[in-house]
């Protein structure tokens, strides 16, 4: 199985007990220059970018691709580079339901994709969890979302009533082009609560705003800074400008037509992502910043997306759904090109914000804090991975469909129609022989807290409650 290219580092979690080991990698620390504990160092600011569908095979870091994504794989050569992150979920409301609040979708209303159209939504996000916005702003911080929100379209769930103050981007679920950026031929961007329409591609708009951010942010010292950018690109339709395009033609000629388009448009991203990441140098708020990149589900295969070396992709809960890229710098506190086999969920990120932010954390949230880690240690607990989505349409009839991991065992279906299959992912990390059948104990237990996870999540309403 291909694997990240080689990097310096050690990989958390797999260290040997032998006291020169041990030494050694206090060596290595020492090296790296002094980490202060999380209680004593300065609040850091927070950029979160969070891409739409771009699979774990997309980023050039993990492994050679006919894309290249330079500026993503900087983050994870100036930091840490996580190889076994997945997301909450397969598709995108559920993930950011779950990314804000440190919660599973379903305990927070949204199993499933909240959409345009009623008849064919799936969840309402609860207004009564704080989300990661609402904590940090009531811990002092500036709180900026620029991008896509996906959780709601009108009261009490807009992004300014959960805890941004600024908003500048697109309430809906995608855009029917990156360039009209309409949604069934409704408009849905705004700034904070004004409509409006700019010119220019989505990605463009979005690296700008987040730019512009960060220089307004510079403008004010004194207040550390959440900013949450959520990129609606690579989701389809798959349009990159023509110019990126043409880069890509003529670089790989051999690449079909909607492979070439998807090249290029994750790579138009991942210029974004660059303009972005200069802004935040050239203000100097590059030393005081957590950056954090990751990606809300696996890439869509008929879309001609990259998951590999996982199986299958978005919708899907074989691996190539779930695992994502994600990584993470921050200078002076993370050691450069380092690696984590930490297996986690991207809701971690919720903990981990609000504890480096000196906040309290909510006594009910199910993500775990993965500071340990950044600072160079481990989590030895152990916890259930636990996903779940609900759709409509003919293939899933409103119904749910569920997974859950523990340890090295995961339990799956992918509709709800189909038999539960089991997976041993340490001696089949590419999910090719189902186990179900002679591994019945197993099953069984795994089923057991898959029922308990389900029913946490159905004391939660997933529709608007009626007047």
């Amino acid at each position: 199985m291909s694997g990240p290219k080689k990097r310096t580092g050690v990989i958390f979690g797999k260290l040997p007990p032998s006291s020169f080991v041990w030494l050694t990698f206090l060596a290595a620390l020492c090296a790296a220059g002094p980490v202060q504990a999380a209680g004593n160092a300065p609040r850091p600011n927070f950029l979160l970018i969070y891409a739409d569908d771009l699979g774990y095979g997309d980023v050039s870091t993990y492994h050679e691709s006919d894309v290249k994504t330079p500026n993503i794989d900087r983050i994870a050569a100036e930091g840490m580079l996580f190889t076994a992150m997945r997301a909450n979920c397969t598709v995108c409301s559920p993930s950011r339901a779950a990314l804000l609040t440190g919660r599973h979708a379903d305990r927070v209303g949204v199993p499933g994709v909240i959409r345009t159209h009623a008849e064919n939504s799936w969840g309402y996000l609860d207004p009564r969890v704080p989300t990661l916005a609402d904590e940090l702003k009531r811990a002092g911080y500036h709180t900026g979302l620029v991008g896509k929100w996906h959780l709601g379209l009108e009261s009490p769930n807009t992004p300014n009533e959960r805890g941004f103050e600024l908003f500048q981007g697109f309430l809906g679920d995608m855009m029917d082009s990156y360039t009209t950026h309409r949604r069934h031929g409704h408009n849905y961007l705004r700034h904070n609560g004004q409509e409006i329409d700019p010119r220019g591609h989505a990605t463009d708009l979005f690296s700008d705003w987040a730019a512009g951010y960060l220089r307004d942010r510079a403008r004010e010292p004194g207040q550390p800074f959440l900013l949450y950018l959520a990129y609606n690109a690579p989701h389809f339709p798959i349009e990159p400008p023509d110019e990126w395009l043409e880069k890509v033609r003529q670089r790989a000629p051999q690449l079909d037509q909607k492979r070439a388009a998807n090249v290029a448009l994750v790579e138009h991203l991942d210029a974004g992502i660059g303009r972005v990441l200069a802004a935040l140098q050239q203000t100097g708020l590059d030393k005081q910043t957590l950056v954090v990149f990751t990606s809300d589900n696996g890439g869509s295969l008929p879309h001609a997306q990259n998951n590999d070396p996982w199986r299958d992709g978005k919708q899907s809960h074989y691996d190539g759904g779930l695992r994502v890229p994600f990584v993470v710098r921050w200078p002076g506190r993370v050691k450069p090109a380092s690696q984590c086999d930490y297996a986690g969920q991207n809701f971690d990120l919720f903990p981990t914000f609000l504890e480096l932010a000196g906040a309290g954390l909510p006594g009910d949230i199910d993500a775990v804090s993965l500071v340990p880690l950044l600072e160079g240690g481990t989590i030895t607990a152990s916890r259930d991975l636990y996903f779940t989505r609900r759709e409509g349409g003919p293939a899933y009839g409103g119904k749910s469909y569920e997974a859950l991991i523990r340890g090295d065992w995961k339990l799956l279906q992918n509709d709800p129609y189909s038999p539960l299959e089991l997976y041993n992912l340490r001696d089949d990390p590419r999910e090719t022989t189902n186990l179900a059948a002679t591994h019945r104990k197993v099953v069984n237990e795994l089923s057991a807290a898959l029922r308990a996870q389900i029913q946490r999540g159905g004391s939660t309403p997933w529709h608007k409650p009626p007047r």
